[in-house]
């Protein structure tokens, strides 16, 4: 059987390539500076490419104008990405044709099941629909969950173990309400850049697992991880766009660039706080060092 990852992309991994991708849901926060400044580092100081990917699939939560906001943004703090940024929006295509490739290969089925129900029936969803001759009309799309994963190495947090039950769930990869999945997406879209490695917020270290079992339903070499620290407030609240986090400064950046260095565990020395973005950036990556995170999956701002 085809690999249907050699259909999406032949790159060869030869070269570090790493990411940051946004959703336009609302502009970056102290939390997203965080997760972009550590994958910009890692990546520079591997000698490798960074790249922006804009995640615009689910049009109703996102914010007009907020794209080119977050662009404009990672481009005051020094955070300047190779090649054209990609959007997800302009991916459909290749959704669709990874999609009716599963079908055919039967590694998918459609799924009428609510959250209610599934709510109702435990919290895990066992495959109720498998066996039934739904269509799309409706429906969810579920993929053939046949590579559990139970646990992985991560390179920051180190071995993660994942809930068996949840590791075996068919999990959706496309929504009833037309949309693509996220975790179809995000791992189309590695294959689809080569992406070698992701380096990203402590948010998404379970569903790290989801993508992992996609990666190998696929026939792709998945990326190694690493998650860095999530910034929550004195109520214990993730800076989030969703909590309505206040979006970070452009016209003043120094500060904020200081304090994420520090956040995650680097030692910018006390005159860096007066030097340009170009200086403070060419310090952080010449200095840049990954075992220095720090390994709690929160910190307190």
């Amino acid at each position: 059987m085809t690999s249907i990852a050699n259909t999406i992309s032949k790159r060869p991994h030869t070269q570090y390539r790493g990411r940051f991708a946004p959703s336009p849901s609302g502009l970056l926060h102290f939390g997203s500076l965080v997760a972009a400044l550590a994958s910009f580092l890692q990546a520079r100081a591997n000698d490798g490419k960074w790249f922006i990917r804009i995640e615009d699939i689910d049009k109703p939560r996102e914010m007009p104008g907020a794209d080119s906001e977050i662009l404009k943004t990672l481009d005051a703090y020094g955070l300047h990405w190779d090649e054209s940024v990609l959007y997800q929006s302009q991916q459909s295509d290749l959704y669709w044709q990874v999609l009716e490739q599963l079908h055919q290969q039967g590694l998918s089925y459609y799924c009428q099941c609510t959250r209610a129900m599934i709510k109702k029936a435990g919290g895990i969803y066992t495959g109720h629909c498998k066996n039934l001759a739904h269509s799309l009309d409706n429906s969810a799309i579920r993929l053939v969950n046949e590579h559990h994963c139970n646990e992985f190495v991560d390179g920051i947090q180190g071995a993660v173990h994942v809930d068996p039950a949840l590791s075996a769930e068919d999990f959706i990869i496309h929504r009833r309400d037309g949309l693509f999945a996220y975790q179809l997406a995000v791992v189309v879209d590695d294959i689809y850049q080569g992406i070698t490695e992701v380096v990203r917020g402590c948010d998404l270290l379970e569903p790290t697992a989801r993508q992992l079992t996609l990666f190998k339903t696929l026939g792709a070499e998945a990326p190694k991880y690493m998650h860095v620290p999530l910034a929550i407030t004195d109520q214990g609240y993730k800076l989030s766009k969703q909590n309505s986090a206040p979006a970070i400064d452009n016209n003043n950046p120094q500060p904020a660039l200081i304090k994420a260095l520090k956040f995650l565990g680097q030692q910018p020395p006390q005159h860096l706080e007066n030097e340009s973005i170009e200086k403070i950036i060419d310090w952080a990556i010449s200095h840049w060092r990954i075992d220095l995170v720090p390994k709690k999956q929160e910190i307190m701002l």
